[in-house]
């Protein structure tokens, strides 16, 4: 089977890019990145994709009447690769239905926190200050919600006594690191079974161990 194509969607430095880059660049991985789309001129994101030897565009958001609009020219920017696969890396706009349509084996995003807790932005600081002992990172689908999509796979991360919003988050950043590609190669791979909003896990495997994963719990 060859390595399914993806796009990775991005605005920013593009450490989660580089996490998928780095797994794709491992023999076997069921995933290629074939384009990366920027929404940010000149980010960092972009650097590191061309020196991953990956074709970029950059397509700025301003100027588009609406969102649709603007998904249908990332659709349209994204078409020539062939992709059925979407990952958001740090892509900081929502996409709608018109976008969601043109990926048909899914989209994936990755969020600083366990969801359902804490969706949208300043995750970070929300967990501070709610107090929680255990926030973390989730990695979904994207449906036309904030946040909302069926939950692929979680790692817990402990807020420590003294964490600030960059100390929690660097710590977590370190699961999305290992989260995202795990659950994209899960879905390049087709062993994701979606039943109602709970994602299923086929087979098993070593690449599931030494994550604190509540979705998928079967090592």
């Amino acid at each position: 089977m060859s390595d399914a194509p993806v796009a990775v969607l991005v605005s920013g430095s593009g450490t989660n890019l580089q996490s998928l880059l780095d797994a794709a660049a491992v023999p076997g991985y069921p995933a290629r990145i074939a384009v990366v789309v920027s929404n940010v001129p000149g980010v960092r994101a972009l650097e590191r994709a061309t020196l991953a030897g990956v074709s970029t565009r950059v397509l700025p958001h301003q100027g588009y009447p609406d969102r649709a609009a603007y998904d249908r020219a990332l659709v349209e920017a994204i078409a020539p690769f062939g992709c059925r696969i979407a990952c958001l890396a740090g892509f900081m706009r929502l996409v709608g239905p018109t976008f969601l349509r043109a990926f048909p084996v899914g989209v994936l995003n990755v969020h600083p926190a366990l969801l359902p807790s804490f969706p949208g932005l300043n995750a970070h600081r929300q967990a501070l200050e709610h107090g929680v002992k255990v926030t973390g990172c989730t990695v979904h689908l994207v449906d036309e919600g904030t946040d909302t999509g069926p939950i692929v796979a979680q790692a817990a991360v402990p807020v420590l006594d003294g964490d600030t919003e960059e100390s929690l988050q660097r710590r977590i950043q370190e699961q999305e690191h290992r989260l995202f590609p795990l659950a994209l190669g899960l879905l390049a791979a087709g062993r994701l079974r979606l039943e109602g909003r709970r994602v299923h896990v086929e087979g098993s495997g070593p690449e599931l161990a030494g994550l604190a994963l509540v979705n998928p719990g079967r090592l």
